[in-house]
């Protein structure tokens, strides 16, 4: 709960293109400034990236490798030597790709938003003006946008920008993500939002998703100091995580790389549920070798000497695409190659890789698990932990295809443990495209068919003695965490920037109490009544 004046982004200022063409003994020149901009673009965010940490530091490095493609630096070259001013072939040419993309629609719509800040910060630079984006505050304040590129949420000051919302973009998109990571409340697919003037005193509710315009002050201010009473509640607990009646459930920290876990380790957190391992594959043109890999793997095993660390091999595919995996081009890449399916395609991929984590595990002496992304069949799921076995590996995989969640018990014949990750089990089971804002409603994870495929694999491995976890962004909801709980989810992982709220809100209420709004929420059928069925039961 946030109550501040409203901020906007900086837009680019308006630049007069020439519409004529230039001279061609000039345009070698002009193909090196476009070059040279690009380049220097590029350079900025891969150096933020390196300093950023979490999904923070793989969006920097997944757009810093989009300001450095080839497909649209080249289309921008290729009118840049018909004659047109770098400007004017920079414009065009991302044009052309947002059509593209739009077109495509699925996880490819995100790219839209990063190719236009992309578009922008190259035009700045051609042009000598400053980097577009989200002013410095003097007094913490709320920043509204009709969207923001995760390049420049990955930037904000939690101090000074104590609350975002957007017109556009889902409950899941990267920025987000971003947002909630920083521990900053996000509020998207606000309708309305042009109207809300800079200045205007604006009450934000993260949790509820509800932003007010000109609250009563008063009323607002007893708002924010009774989440404030929350939040120091919160830092108090020093987990482990369990029920108020003693019921065990794990507490675990999503992370990226070993800057990540060592943040998260300065939480109450207990391990590690979800290391997305695409940061050392994004933004390189040749596959990172076995060593190079062990080296990035072993911080994190390292950062949790003696605790539970999850390890998901490579993810990528539609929105994260790898240069050296040769990815086909697909009319629908969220329902495409990505994840497991990426394996079949590059022989040894994913061989080398459960190499690599093998080779952190015998350096450091932790003993990790690794799960695969987009399994969709037991066969599947029977393969990968065939070769996770052989490494001296414990194998589960992911559950995120409601095929997947039908037949947890088939897949669970052959693997030792279970994650659930609510983004993409909502967006296939919705047919909602999560990055949407006009089905953004669709997304929620309160949606009781989500929460009924949660349940589904929840009892599948609690017939059979086999851990189901959640990792997905629902974990990161407190009040989601005890219905999840409720379903019988055995560990909830999350971004350390939630690890404390959803810990402590799970010490104050009985499992009994979790089952009853477990039980409550999948007799509803609507998102809202759901949240609303939780609430009665858990206050």
């Amino acid at each position: 709960m946030q109550y501040a004046p409203v901020i906007r982004v900086s837009a680019l200022p308006a630049i007069e293109v020439p519409a004529g063409d230039i001279a061609e003994a000039d345009r070698p020149v002009e193909a090196g400034r476009f070059a040279a901009a690009a380049t220097e673009v590029a350079t900025r965010l891969r150096a933020r990236a390196a300093h950023a940490t979490g999904a923070a530091s793989e969006v920097l490095a997944a757009t810093a490798a989009l300001a450095q493609d080839r497909a649209w630096l080249g289309a921008a070259d290729k009118r840049i030597a018909a004659g047109a001013p770098a400007v004017r072939a920079v414009t065009e040419a991302v044009e052309q790709f947002v059509e593209m993309f739009t077109q495509l629609g699925g996880l490819m719509a995100e790219r839209v938003t990063d190719l236009r800040d992309i578009r922008d910060r190259v035009v700045a630079e051609l042009c000598g003006l400053p980097e577009p984006g989200v002013p410095l505050p003097d007094i913490p304040s709320i920043l509204c946008a009709e969207d923001l590129a995760p390049a420049d949420t990955a930037g904000l000051d939690p101090q000074l920008v104590v609350g975002l919302v957007t017109t556009l973009g889902g409950p899941t998109s990267h920025t987000a993500i971003i947002a909630r990571q920083l521990g900053i409340p996000c509020v998207v697919a606000v309708s309305g939002l042009d109207a809300v003037a800079v200045g205007t005193m604006v009450l934000l509710d993260g949790t509820a998703g509800t932003v007010t315009a000109d609250p009563d002050a008063s009323e607002a201010a007893e708002a924010v100091a009774a989440a404030q009473r929350d939040a120091r509640a919160a830092r108090q607990w020093a987990g482990p995580g369990a029920t108020a009646d003693g019921h065990a459930v794990a507490i675990l920290a999503n992370v990226q790389d070993g800057a990540a876990a060592r943040t998260a380790r300065e939480t109450p957190a207990e391990g590690v549920g979800l290391f997305r391992t695409e940061l050392c594959f994004l933004n390189r043109d040749t596959e990172p070798t076995v060593d190079e890999q062990a080296k990035i793997y072993g911080e994190v095993l390292e950062a949790f000497a003696g605790h539970k660390v999850v390890v998901r091999t490579l993810d990528a595919g539609s929105d994260k695409p790898l240069k050296f995996a040769g990815h086909p081009d697909e009319a629908n890449p969220a329902l495409g190659v990505r994840g497991i399916r990426i394996a079949e395609g590059n022989p040894g991929l994913l061989d080398r890789q459960l190499e690599s984590i093998a080779a952190a595990a015998r350096q450091t002496g932790t003993a990790p698990w690794v799960m695969a992304p987009m399994i969709a069949t037991a066969a599947e799921a029977k393969s990968f932990a065939a070769k996770a076995r052989s490494h001296g590996l414990t194998p589960g995989v992911m559950i995120e295809v409601p095929a997947a969640a039908l037949l947890a018990d088939k897949i669970l014949e052959h693997v030792e443990f279970l994650s659930i990750g609510t983004n993409d089990l909502a967006q296939y089971t919705m047919a909602a495209d999560r990055m949407s804002a006009d089905l953004a409603a669709l997304t929620d994870p309160w949606q009781p068919a989500v929460l009924t495929l949660v349940a589904i694999t929840a009892r599948a491995g609690a017939a059979v003695g086999k851990p189901v976890g959640v990792c997905g962004e629902a974990a990161a909801d407190p009040l989601l965490a005890c219905v999840l709980t409720g379903l019988g989810v055995s560990s909830l992982s999350a971004a350390s920037a939630a690890v404390n709220g959803v810990g402590a809100k799970l010490s104050q209420v009985t499992l009994q109490q979790c089952r009853d709004a477990a039980d409550a929420v999948l007799a509803t059928a609507s998102a809202a009544d759901a949240r609303a069925a939780a609430l009665a039961v858990l206050g």
